[in-house]
């Protein structure tokens, strides 16, 4: 009973397009498939226009006759259509069913492949705005490899897109029992998972014992991985375990993030799942996460259980 798996890929972990990495640096296949390319426009809120589940594009055409300096290569879709994604305003929708939405609070709205892009647009755009100069020496630098690195015009030197790696655990006593905490920052009710960033020099299992130690004050052990999901917000790598920890053991919050934490039977949490997420107007006395977050993806295959 103590292990699991998860019981469908996370949803921002889904294969949609094909990233066609080679066209990065390929200059004349880019710009042989612009004329028929499609463009995804983001906002400065990360926000994309969607219909009936997927994202909505321009022609590329309207921008000129080749991709913009700023534009960032996607992949190829259907038939081999080129997708690029810029940093834009967007038109405000004057058709009913189309919505403005952002992935963390509406990725729940988009199909596989548009989350696919939209997550890689995302973290890409966002990369861009935070890495203009070079960390070396100052100098402003220019995009290249259609999006993917960011060069030095004095010397040269590449700098390629940078992840945050974060681990993110579900604390379990190895059968019926699992722990959620709230956040400090967060309403009443409002529960998930033990998360936080791998530090220099540690392995991923070593940031769960770590973690939730300082966190809540427990030892875990059996750390074991369950998942992954990118998580541009503004650009993290959630990286989902499972482990198992003592019920006897008295919670501490140490460093001050977590202000309440409890152990959940497993009744309580699939009542929960029930009653919706966090958006949700119900009275439940635990609000989960939504199901854009691997948190929900690893609390539903944890109630899962028989």
């Amino acid at each position: 009973m103590a292990d699991f798996q998860l019981r469908s890929v996370p949803l921002l972990s889904r294969v949609g397009a094909d990233r066609a990495d080679h066209v990065r640096t390929d200059v004349q296949a880019a710009i042989a498939g612009w004329a028929e390319a499609a463009v995804l426009r983001v906002d400065s809120r990360n926000q994309v226009l969607v219909a009936n589940g997927r994202v909505l594009f321009d022609a590329a055409t309207a921008l000129g006759d080749k991709p913009p300096r700023d534009a960032v290569f996607l992949g190829r879709i259907h038939g081999g259509r080129h997708v690029w994604a810029i940093r834009s305003p967007l038109q405000a929708p004057d058709d009913a069913d189309v919505r403005v939405a952002d992935l963390r609070r509406g990725g729940q709205l988009f199909d596989d492949l548009s989350a696919q892009l939209v997550s890689c647009a995302t973290a890409l755009l966002n990369w861009h705005d935070s890495a203009r100069f070079s960390p070396v020496d100052g100098t402003p630098t220019q995009p290249a490899r259609s999006g993917w690195a960011r060069i030095n015009p004095l010397t040269g030197q590449e700098e390629f897109p940078r992840i945050d790696p974060a681990v993110i655990c579900l604390v379990h006593d190895g059968g019926d029992r699992a722990v959620l905490a709230r956040q400090a920052v967060w309403p009443e009710r409002r529960f998930s998972l033990l998360a936080g960033f791998v530090e220099a020099g540690e392995s991923f299992e070593l940031c769960v014992v770590r973690e939730v130690r300082e966190e809540i004050g427990l030892t875990v052990r059996d750390v074991r991985y369950l998942g992954s999901q990118p998580w541009p917000f503004p650009r993290s790598l959630m990286v989902g375990f499972h482990a198992i920890g003592d019920p006897d053991q008295s919670f501490s919050f140490n460093d001050g993030e977590i202000a309440e934490a409890e152990w959940f039977t497993r009744d309580e949490v699939r009542d929960s799942l029930d009653a919706g997420d966090w958006t949700s107007a119900s009275e439940s006395k635990l609000l989960l996460p939504g199901s854009v977050s691997i948190a929900r993806q690893i609390i539903e295959s944890w109630a899962a259980r028989d």
